[in-house]
């Protein structure tokens, strides 16, 4: 079948680079796929996107070279599964707290004998392409996101669960977890400390590690640090900021400061 390259490159501890998708346009989501990321994520947990538009944008995404990853709304398995067979071939799962919760998500993922996944890609075989069946436990990335408190003080029960390829960390819950404001990019010594021991214990347990960010800055300074996966940043971000930039030159004014969105 097709293979995942981003999975791939993680596993051989290379690193990428990928866009967040939150707003429910198949144009956009084709043309910021198109501009060369690694890994393009549909956001179903906070962005304005359901399932159904979901259906559209996929195809779209699948014009480009990206591996296409999709952060469901809860660690529900059948949520899981539909995005899976709608093409996913990655998928996010928001808040795990620990291993039990991680053993769940990777099942979901998979087909017997490693899972319980329900059989029935009905768009993921068409575009996973010939081997689906055979191959799909292999080449679909299961990625746990820790960002609860129970999850940091479990981290590396939910890190070792056998079968999950990679960690994503949400910086703003992740604060909210420690007591701190919901900062995405954030460089409280406590919070970075965490996000160390996150990407420590990944590294020292061979799993590929990812973080949200807002910022070039921010990227640039994740992947120094040597994640495997991060976020540049969202197509609405982008437009808003660039809107609002782009405003305030032409006013001559100075740009106002917007409320955090996590976008």
């Amino acid at each position: 079948m097709r293979e995942n390259t981003s999975l791939a490159a993680w596993r051989r501890k290379e690193q990428t680079i990928g866009l967040w998708l939150s707003l429910a346009n198949t144009y956009s989501a084709e043309a910021t796929s198109q501009l060369g990321f690694d890994w393009v994520c549909v956001d179903l947990q906070h962005g304005m996107i359901d399932y159904q538009d979901l259906t559209y944008m996929l195809p779209a995404i699948s014009n480009s070279k990206a591996t296409p990853i999709v952060r469901v709304p809860w660690n529900e398995p059948y949520e899981i599964m539909k995005v899976l067979d709608a093409g996913a071939m990655g998928v996010i799962i928001p808040m795990v707290n620990n291993r039990e919760e991680a053993q769940q998500a990777v099942m979901s993922c998979r087909y017997p004998p490693k899972g319980f996944r329900s059989f029935g890609p009905i768009r993921g075989a068409l575009y996973g392409g010939k081997g689906y069946a055979q191959e799909a436990n292999d080449q679909i990335a299961c990625i746990a996101m820790i960002e609860t408190k129970e999850g940091i003080e479990k981290m590396e029960e939910i890190i070792t669960t056998p079968g999950l390829d990679g960690v994503y960390i949400g910086p703003s819950d992740l604060a909210l977890a420690i007591g701190l404001p919901p900062n995405g990019d954030n460089r409280i010594p406590e919070h970075r400390a965490v996000v160390q021991r996150i990407l420590d214990t990944c590294r020292k347990h061979g799993v590929a590690a990812g973080i949200h960010t807002s910022s070039l800055e921010y990227t640039q300074e994740y992947l120094r640090l040597g994640f495997h996966f991060v976020t540049l940043g969202s197509e609405s971000q982008w437009m808003t900021q660039g809107a609002a930039a782009a405003l305030s030159k032409a006013r001559g004014t100075q740009q106002e400061k917007r409320e955090n969105t996590g976008y």
